[in-house]
């Protein structure tokens, strides 16, 4: 609890360790089949984020009583489909009435407790990887000002929906010291937390940090999220941000993800391996920065 890791680990044995999570939210597209895969591929990264597999979740659903039916089944197929990709199954859940439709998993895994993998753990020296590009909250805004291309609708829908199954097999492949998924703390906050539990400081290049290109568009008309706000005034005190970067692309580190990618700290010796095993990731991926001594500020953005 206290550096605000990404799942709850319960040992069992000296080779079994339960891994838990739970998570749901309000739509973030019109279609309910999407939404419901995009929500279940978001419970389950917690548990990719452990180093673990999802093995059982359990449905979580809220809906007005006037939203029909077809609606709601089309919302749970999704997740259903989303969970069987993932080796996974759903074995119940509990449904209310509500205003406003929402949606989840409360999702179980298990992995070796030697393999349980951290958000505070990265080493002085590590190379820091993200396995998706930023910048699907400020899509998610745009969407509902319908400012949004069909095709960068398309790519928004993509990108929440693919699951970390793939960079997690990678990660454990190679063997990594930290991980953990980015969110709703966006880059800077989920990376300041990282740095924190580690006692290191991240430098991160933004050049190298993979942006979904539309966003940066769309950051620059001013369609920004509130939570990007209130992630700036989270982390605001613990970053040193160079002034040659330009305002968009800031915006757009700060920029609260839904189902994003992995943020994973790994031995500088191992990042060329990590980021072969990586070639056939279905998103962006990339070498974003490096874990330092511990310095003045938790992150360094050059």
């Amino acid at each position: 609890m206290g550096t605000s890791d990404d799942a709850s680990v319960y040992k069992i044995s000296d080779d079994l360790a339960l891994v838990q999570t739970l998570d749901f939210f309000t739509p973030v597209v019109d279609d309910p089949y999407e939404y419901g895969q995009i929500a279940a591929a978001n419970s389950l990264s917690d548990i990719y984020a452990m180093g673990a597999e999802p093995k059982l979740a359990l449905n979580i659903v809220c809906f007005p009583k006037d939203l029909p039916k077809d609606i709601v089944r089309r919302i749970l197929q999704g997740g259903h489909d989303k969970v069987r990709q993932a080796n996974a199954l759903i074995v119940g859940g509990h449904s209310v009435e509500d205003r406003e439709p929402k949606y989840g998993l409360s999702v179980t895994g298990f992995v070796n407790p030697a393999d349980v993998l951290t958000n505070s753990n990265s080493k002085e020296g590590d190379a820091l990887i993200l396995t998706k590009p930023l910048g699907i909250g400020i899509l998610n805004t745009g969407i509902k000002a319908d400012l949004v291309s069909e095709q960068g609708y398309k790519t928004a829908v993509e990108t929440m929906a693919e699951l970390n199954k793939f960079a997690k097999d990678a990660m454990m492949k190679v063997g990594v010291n930290s991980c953990t998924d980015i969110t709703g703390f966006g880059l800077l906050g989920h990376a300041f937390e990282m740095a924190q539990g580690s006692k290191t400081t991240l430098k991160l290049y933004s050049d190298r940090i993979p942006i979904i290109e539309e966003a940066i568009s769309l950051a620059k008309m001013g369609i920004i999220p509130g939570g990007a706000y209130r992630n700036m005034n989270y982390v605001k005190d613990h970053v040193e941000i160079s002034g040659k970067i330009p305002r968009e692309r800031i915006d757009c580190l700060f920029d609260p993800q839904t189902s994003g990618g992995l943020l994973i700290s790994v031995e500088k010796s191992k990042a060329d391996m990590l980021l072969n095993e990586l070639k056939n990731n279905k998103t962006p991926y990339a070498l974003i920065g490096e874990v330092l001594k511990r310095q003045r500020r938790s992150i360094i953005v050059d």
